[in-house]
């Protein structure tokens, strides 16, 4: 509001200054001789004033033609000048316009009309780095591979662009099954920007799938030095690799450094069942079966596991059965309810001769959660204390097409896998030892019933004690643990 008040004050200040001006000139007197090429020209002051004024605007409208003179030589030239940035700025604005346009179509799922708006933006905006973009984009979308890996290699000639190239191409190969290519091309996106997520996730399922655990190592610690995977996922897949790289090493007869991997891998994840079974081994080479002992009972707490049974009973193999369940109980005193531990004992009882015993130990398994397994080992008690054949028969016939319980299995694609490996069609360390969602039966189902029974009537006359249904439970079921079938 006072500014306002004061530009009025001012203009109302100039009008009254310049209406006085013209005043004092008027009513002064004299004149202004101009002589000119013996031309004598008199002028009042008014009049000298007001011509003075035209001659200044003449001059200054002269200077303002010959720059526009000037700038018209330089655009017809090739210089830029006012004249060009003009075209260029109706160009940039037309560009523009045609490059929000193809997004608007892209996002819209218009793939022909975003390349066309995309040659368009090329055509007035000169800026490939923007419309190569779009037009890879529009190409992928609409299924012209071809279009699309020709726009992806323009975009490796420029150094801002090169990454997004690298890795539209690399994707195009991992649509086609050429993981070779893949590879090199994730280890080249990944030497360009190796802070990005996702480049960081290929390479490492890519070098998983190649069982490049030396690499996996190297890109897993890439991930958290640059923030991208938590420090408690890295211990664990950390623990992962080192455990495939340990089993590798062991196939090439490089022992010594197999077991330091698995060691390590068990120190790096303690509850890592595969770790901790290879770890618990190397220490029992090395002379500690303390540390062996240590290693399966911190697993075992987390979650028992058929093989941890195993690696145990290696631990100590010339010892009796009675020894050796005694052993176990301090293995089992833990999860003494668990599935796992009750059919562990049931199964050394059975090895001892104490059927009774075998019985208590696996309860009301068979009813509560019958499967393969368990089936067998309650055929197995009831021939140790001399059931019929008609009732030891029944339990195998229940045994066939029971479920087989928990099996190493993918979270991702719920496949099963018969033993444990680093990397699936899932993805990288996604097996767990749980049930399958749907019930798995017993590979060979109820065809096999006729064949176990004839052969169990086949051996009537001649089984006498238990040992000889241990040998048709394996038949049933290959997951028997392998302390039991040792002792």
């Amino acid at each position: 509001m006072i500014w306002s008040f004061v530009k009025i004050l001012v203009f109302v200040l100039v009008v009254i200054g310049a209406t006085f001006g013209v005043i004092q000139l008027l009513e002064t007197s004299g004149e202004v001789r101009i002589s000119v090429a013996n031309t004598e020209f008199t002028l009042t002051p008014l009049v000298t004033i007001v011509g003075l004024a035209l001659l200044m605007f003449a001059f200054w409208v002269t200077l303002k033609l010959i720059n526009l003179l000037i700038a018209v030589f330089r655009f017809l030239n090739g210089d830029e000048t006012a004249i060009s940035r003009y075209f260029d700025r109706s160009r940039e604005r037309k560009g523009f316009e045609a490059l929000a346009d193809g997004m608007m179509a892209l996002a819209s799922g218009e793939s022909k009309t975003a390349m066309a708006k995309a040659s368009r933006a090329e055509k007035y905006l000169k800026r490939p780095e923007l419309t190569n973009l779009i037009a890879a984009q529009a190409a992928e979308q609409s299924g012209d591979t071809r279009k699309a890996q020709e726009v992806y290699k323009r975009l490796l000639k420029d150094e801002r662009t090169r990454f997004v190239g690298v890795r539209g191409i690399m994707k195009q190969r991992l649509e086609e099954g050429d993981t070779d290519t893949a590879l090199k091309l994730a280890e080249k996106a990944f030497a360009i920007k190796p802070k990005h997520e996702n480049t960081q996730d290929v390479l490492l399922k890519l070098q998983a799938d190649k069982e490049d655990w030396t690499g996996s190592r190297k890109t897993l610690n890439a991930k958290l030095k640059y923030g991208t995977l938590p420090r408690d996922v890295h211990k664990r897949r950390d623990a992962v690799l080192a455990l495939a790289e340990g089993k590798d090493l062991m196939k090439a007869g490089e022992d010594a450094k197999a077991r330091q991997h698995f060691i390590e891998a068990n120190r790096l994840s303690p509850d890592l069942i595969p770790a901790a079974a290879m770890a618990a081994r190397a220490h029992i080479a090395d002379g500690s079966p303390r540390y062996a002992t240590k290693a399966i009972k911190k697993a075992w707490d987390v979650q028992p596991h058929p093989d941890l049974a195993a690696a145990f009973a290696e631990i100590d193999p010339s010892e009796t059965p009675q020894a050796r369940i005694k052993r176990f109980g301090t293995l089992t005193r833990s999860n003494p309810q668990h599935p796992e531990s009750r059919m562990l004992m049931a199964e050394l009882n059975i090895a001892a001769e104490d059927f009774p015993a075998a019985r208590r130990a696996l309860g009301d398994l068979v009813e509560t959660d019958p499967t393969v397994r368990s089936l067998t080992i309650m055929a197995a008690i009831e021939r140790g204390e001399g059931s019929d054949d008609a009732v030891v028969r029944g339990w195998l016939a229940k045994a066939v097409t029971a479920k087989r319980g928990p099996q190493w299995i993918c979270d991702v694609t719920g496949k099963v896998y018969p033993e444990w490996v680093p990397s699936t069609e899932g993805g990288f360390d996604t097996l767990s030892w749980v049930e399958p969602k749907e019930e798995v039966t017993a590979s060979g189902g109820a065809e096999m019933l006729p064949l176990i029974v004839g052969a169990l009537e086949d051996k009537s006359d001649s089984t006498e004690d238990g040992d000889d249904i241990v040998i048709e439970a394996e038949t049933v079921d290959a997951d028997v643990t392998p302390e039991a079938a040792k002792t």
